[in-house]
């Protein structure tokens, strides 16, 4: 079943309904759009599956362009007047049954008159309709493609072109959280080279001070200190200083050398 159906007069703008069908083609899929031309296969019998196509649609395009209400059929007289034009049953099928239709004006042609209108399609005039103009081509088959996937939810699930735009959203997103993500790293290396290179301040959960191998006394005002081992001097002695500011701890060990030649 075919979700919209493109409607269009042989000799008035065939070219703008290719080009409508297969856009839609290409957005929403060929199983969601019934082109006459594309979508009945060899063999099958046209009355009857334009019937069916008509009947079981959600939406009907009809294009019309300047010359819609004109061509003239093999009596000479305007198709439109005929009731087995085919062209005219597809729409009034569509209004019969309350299928939303939406006719597409083409170029020069104005709003429906009525006047020109078989009584069974006068209500064609009434209906919204939206315009095509060939130096907008591109602009107006990407509206009208918005247009039907916010009316029909069937063809916004399936779409191709909202799905693009939301990959490449999220594909600006998590570029966007590495880029963000880049400072942080940087500011990690710079503590790590601070630390290396003796005091430095502590961002983030480790809020303080890192003292690294202190030379003397070191006053780092409020906050957590955080002393790394420091060792110094010969044989006679060790010294070790860890702790906070709160109430930092100093261990010293002297071991002096005994001389024997003394006693002691």
């Amino acid at each position: 079943m075919s979700d919209v159906f493109v409607n269009y007069r042989t000799g008035d703008e065939e070219s703008v309904a290719t080009m409508i069908a297969r856009e839609l083609t290409r957005r929403f899929g060929g199983e969601r759009i019934f082109f006459a031309s594309n979508s009945i296969e060899l063999g099958h019998r046209f009355p009857v599956e334009l019937a069916r196509a008509v009947e079981e649609c959600k939406a009907l395009l009809a294009v019309i362009g300047p010359r819609w209400a004109e061509v003239r059929g093999a009596n000479g007289r305007p198709a439109l007047e005929a009731e087995q034009d085919w062209t005219r049953r597809e729409i009034q099928t569509a209004l019969d049954r309350g299928i939303l239709v939406i006719p597409v004006l083409v170029g020069k042609a104005t709003r429906i008159d009525h006047a020109v209108l078989p009584g069974d399609l006068r209500e064609l005039a009434d209906c919204q309709y939206r315009r095509f103009d060939h130096r907008n081509a591109e602009s107006d088959l990407i509206a009208l493609g918005d247009a039907l996937a916010r009316l029909l939810p069937e063809l916004g699930a399936v779409d191709r072109d909202a799905r693009a735009a939301r990959e490449r959203a999220e594909t600006k997103s998590r570029k966007k959280s590495v880029q963000d993500a880049e400072p942080t790293r940087i500011r990690t290396r710079d503590v790590e080279q601070r630390v290396r290179g003796g005091i430095g301040n502590l961002n983030g959960d480790l809020s303080g001070t890192f003292v690294n191998e202190p030379q003397g006394s070191v006053n780092t005002g409020r906050g957590h200190q955080y002393n790394a081992p420091h060792f110094q001097g010969d044989n006679t002695g060790v010294q070790f200083t860890a702790g906070d500011n709160s109430g930092t701890v100093h261990q010293h060990f002297e071991r002096e050398r005994r001389r024997s030649d003394d006693g002691r």
